[in-house]
């Protein structure tokens, strides 16, 4: 911890004076003082990647706003004004930019001896939110930290930090990586821990995203196929008596199966229903934004879980299809950035690069799929679009941290233009 306390201040020092103060980077075993706190203006930034994120960010505002607008008619909201959403989506975007800004002058070189200490406190607010009259319970469902200005979901923050560990883990453990039981078994045992309390709220679809990220993580790391095959395997098999020893999971798969039956079509297979006739009424330009009557009391969540269905209804299959375009290229370009970074030697940060990648990804393919029809419905978000203070706050502190990546690769390769 004494180490960590000096590169905290060497850090604090460096943005107080605007100086080039540099924190040792491992490349290739040797320590270089290559990754400083000079401002991001001197050597720029990948502009691309900003804009698509912005792009996406402006359309979830807009779409936020517009599968809003109508909610207070419904006796459910009837205490709220036509913008209270807006506002506050409008609100965490701040508080997220905000965070995102101080999070990118931060070096991946700290991230990295931080990673443990972080996923501990994550571990504990996941316990604290757990705690009867602390954790706010909305739909039985006991996930949020009140804070005032927004409620805050620890599991959104455990995302995040399972992502930082898991790079830091790898780096460390690369010697044994090939040894199942050195390199894997604590890693799992760490995910199996935050598995059993985000079950405990429930929050499986969390859980689901996390599991990804780690193995995925595992695999970039440089852990054998045949490991991989069998972690797998565990895991299908995990997420299998998960459903099935749950009767609400298990209705939903069945319900999933066949959503237009008497039985499901009012019941577990409503919001389905719904998003499949939103969408199919957009036909392929959409009836025009504004213009969605789903998103009128009769899609429930339409701003959160369900806004692409909204999209597809309002701008059609064009509009589905450029969420997706955005999305690849997002994963495309962040990728990329990871593997330049583990090109020239920076093995903790092209991990955590190719982790938000992975992330996005995963999250938005979960959710597109969930919109039509093609996957069980889950509760995850729509990544930088859907409406929800603490997903959005740590999407944007994830790219943030990717942008660091670039920026320190771009450091190390001083002739590169921006």
């Amino acid at each position: 911890m004494s180490q960590i306390t000096r590169d905290l201040r060497y850090w604090l020092q460096g943005l107080t004076r605007n100086a080039a103060d540099a924190l040792p980077v491992r490349v290739g075993g040797r320590e270089y003082s290559r990754v400083t706190v000079t401002p991001a203006r001197r050597l720029g930034f990948d502009h691309a990647l900003v804009g698509v994120a912005v792009t996406l960010l402006l359309w979830g505002l807009v779409m936020v706003y517009s599968t809003t607008i109508a909610l207070p008619d419904s006796p459910r909201y009837a205490n709220y004004t036509q913008s209270h959403f807006l506002q506050r989506h409008l609100l965490s975007l701040g508080i997220g930019l905000l965070a995102a800004g101080l999070v990118f002058l931060v070096p991946l070189a700290l991230w990295e001896k931080l990673a443990p200490w972080l996923f501990v406190l994550s571990l504990l607010l996941l316990v604290v939110v757990l705690i009867p009259h602390v954790g706010k319970v909305v739909n039985r469902a006991r996930r949020w930290l009140p804070l005032g200005i927004m409620n805050f979901q620890p599991s959104e923050l455990v995302k995040l930090t399972v992502l930082l560990y898991a790079s830091d883990y790898m780096v460390r453990k690369f010697e044994v990586r090939e040894d199942f039981f050195r390199a894997v078994t604590p890693m799992v045992a760490a995910v199996g821990l935050v598995g059993v309390l985000l079950l405990a709220e429930p929050d499986m679809g969390a859980f689901l995203v996390i599991a990804v990220i780690a193995v995925g993580i595992l695999f970039l790391g440089g852990v054998n196929a045949s490991m991989m095959a069998l972690i797998s395997g565990v895991m299908l098999v995990v997420f299998a008596l998960m459903i099935g020893l749950n009767d609400t999971r298990r209705e939903r798969i069945f319900a999933f199966l066949d959503p237009w039956s008497e039985k499901n079509a009012l019941g577990k297979g409503y919001q389905l229903t719904h998003s499949l006739i939103a969408i199919g009424r957009g036909e392929w330009f959409g009836v025009g934004l504004g213009g969605s009557v789903e998103k009128l009391d009769w899609l429930p969540e339409a701003h959160t879980d369900f806004m692409l269905a909204v999209i597809g209804e309002e701008f059609g299959l064009v509009g589905v299809l450029a969420v997706l375009l955005l999305f690849l290229w997002l994963t495309r370009r962040i990728m990329g950035i990871g593997r330049q970074a583990i090109v020239l030697g920076r093995q903790f940060s092209g991990l955590v690069a190719q982790g938000v990648a992975i992330w996005i990804a995963f999250q938005a393919f979960v959710n597109i799929g969930v919109n039509l029809g093609a996957l069980p419905t889950k509760g995850l978000t729509l990544p930088l679009m859907s409406y929800g203070g603490s997903a959005l706050l740590v999407n944007l502190v994830a790219l943030a941290l990717v942008l660091r990546v670039d920026f320190e690769n771009r450091q190390m390769m001083p002739g590169r233009q921006p």
